[in-house]
């Protein structure tokens, strides 16, 4: 009896002690970088710092924990996604990010990409449709510290014209044409990461030229769900996902 006992004392220290571990995630965040992100050609060092230290687990439902830093997207509730990490990784870096830039991230989703631009940029504005998420992100970054961000329940087809100008905007739902708002509040010379088309996606690195036409260049296709806009419908269901 006294050795059975002994054996479930020190076989509860142990559990306790692993699920104690708040750093078990930084081993699979470096492994996800070096075999995700890495690997598929993201090279810009801020970026991956960043997808580095920035706890992903933290953005996604506690029950789907472990699976954080895996290739692929998770869901983060009302039917919506969180991005695979490399996709959040590569748009990061299309932005070619200095440190002193004022972004503008429509979708907020999670909070997850606004948490990855806050180390990265001076101010993140971030607006989403769906109002229970922006409250739940809302509340969950600045738990987590994040001093930076400023979130907003609203329609990201008009952007926010009050902070305009940007000097990045990055949109993680496709619009069947990049809405014309985003394009104005752009900054000459900025950068507008978006995924455009309906059936058939892709993303686009979009610039703004000094007489205020654009360019744009295709990236890679992609399938994210179309931006809603509220007079589709109800601006509390929109549609906005894959962050």
């Amino acid at each position: 009896m006294v050795y059975y006992l002994l054996f479930l004392t020190i076989t509860f220290i142990s559990c306790s002690s692993e699920s104690g571990n708040s750093h078990w995630w930084k081993e699979k965040a470096e492994q996800m970088v070096e075999k995700q992100i890495e690997r598929r050609g993201i090279k810009d060092p801020r970026v991956l710092k960043v997808m580095r230290e920035t706890p992903r687990h933290h953005f996604i439902p506690p029950h789907l924990e472990k699976m954080a830093y895996n290739d692929g997207p998770l869901p983060i509730g009302e039917g919506q996604t969180i991005s695979q990490p490399y996709i959040v990784a590569l748009m990061t870096e299309l932005l070619e990010l200095k440190g002193d830039e004022k972004m503008l991230e429509i979708g907020t989703g999670s909070g997850y990409q606004a948490a990855v631009l806050s180390a990265l940029v001076s101010q993140v504005f971030s607006i989403e449709i769906v109002k229970n998420l922006v409250d739940s992100a809302t509340v969950r970054l600045n738990k987590l510290g994040y001093k930076n961000i400023t979130t907003r329940w609203g329609d990201g087809y008009i952007g926010w014209p009050e902070e305009a100008p940007f000097d990045g905007i990055i949109v993680t739902a496709a619009p069947d044409k990049i809405p014309q708002p985003l394009i104005d509040q752009l900054m000459v010379g900025g950068r507008l990461v978006v995924p455009t088309g309906t059936r058939r996606q892709e993303l686009k690195i979009i610039t703004k030229n000094d007489d205020g036409t654009i360019q744009s260049k295709n990236i890679i296709p992609v399938r994210f769900v179309p931006m809603v806009h509220p007079e589709d419908g109800n601006l509390d269901k929109g549609l906005e996902v894959d962050r």
